[in-house]
């Protein structure tokens, strides 16, 4: 009985982080607008803009690191945020 409450309760737990979004899929750098962006650790609605500024004047970002390029956002930002963003279907 204890562990059928037990198996129910992890099921239960792994659906409301699902719903939540904590199992959603990886933030495209390359296309997320500022709200989604805004939504990384250690980026802020400035932050967020500077990104969209920067893929405006320069392109898309072909690796994760290029993110370390716009002011303000550092390599510990990128290893912070590395396992929630992508810069497109395959990174490289």
């Amino acid at each position: 009985m204890m562990k059928r409450v037990i198996r129910w309760s992890v099921m239960v737990l792994g659906l409301g982080w699902a719903v939540l979004g904590f199992a959603s899929e990886k933030i495209n750098i390359n296309t997320a607008d500022l709200k989604t962006l805004d939504s990384l650790d250690e980026i802020g609605p400035v932050k967020a803009e500077l990104i969209i500024l920067y893929r405006e004047q320069h392109g898309p970002f072909q690796r994760i690191e290029e993110l370390d390029k716009v002011r303000g956002i550092g390599m510990r930002t990128v290893e912070t945020n590395r396992d929630r963003i992508t810069v497109g279907p395959q990174d490289p």
